[in-house]
Order: structure tokens, then C-alpha cells, then sequence
């Protein structure tokens, strides 16, 4: 698993923050949540295996659904006003401080 920020608001990936699924969801909504995800991500994969560019547009559509809904995309879910950093380098962050204390392995 990638380091999760303290608030919980990012995960780190080759040291870029991205935002991580609402905490709040419920577990059973979440798990649907993310079947959904894999199953439009397993679509795309078959509709460029196919060549198939309309079946593919929709097949990302639905990844951007799901994700919305998880609340990686989209508005925001935390309520207090903070900025959206996804896609924003660690060290560049607010977070710098306790990136740069994670051991080596985990700031990868």
C-alpha cells in the first residue's frame, strides 16, 4: 500500500500526491464503488484490445463515474476549505515535512 497522508486526503505515488477515496463512504458502498472501477478499467483494456475507440470513450466515462463517485475526481469531500493538491509532488506540499520523514521505501 502507498503512504496515506495523515488526514487521509492523498495517497503518494512516485512521490506525486494523489487524492485518495472519501474515508467517509460506507464499506458496502465503497466496495460497489470500486467494483464498478475495475470493471469499467477492465472494459477500456478490451475495447483497445478491439480497436474499438467508441466502446473505449465510454469504458473511460464510466472509470470517471466511478472515481467521482469515490471521491478521487470531482468536488472535493472534506469540508474545511483546503485546496485540492492532486497531482501535486510531495516535497512541494504541504506535506513536505512529513514526506520527506517517511523511510526511503515508503517516499518512492
Amino acid at each position: 500500500m502507498p503512504p496515506v497522508t495523515p488526514d487521509q486526503r492523498y495517497i503518494v505515488v512516485r512521490g506525486r500526491l494523489w487524492r485518495a477515496a472519501n474515508p467517509n463512504l460506507d464499506e458496502t458502498r465503497r466496495a460497489d464503488l470500486v467494483a464498478q472501477l475495475m470493471q469499467a478499467r477492465r472494459a477500456v483494456k478490451t475495447a483497445r484490445a478491439a480497436a474499438d475507440p467508441d466502446a473505449e470513450d465510454a469504458a473511460h466515462r464510466a472509470v470517471d463515474v466511478a472515481k467521482i463517485a469515490l471521491g478521487e475526481r470531482g468536488p472535493v469531500w472534506w469540508q474545511d476549505g483546503a485546496p485540492d493538491l492532486n497531482r501535486t509532488m510531495a516535497r512541494n506540499s504541504p506535506y513536505a515535512d512529513w514526506f520527506a520523514a517517511l523511510p526511503s521505501d515508503d517516499a518512492d
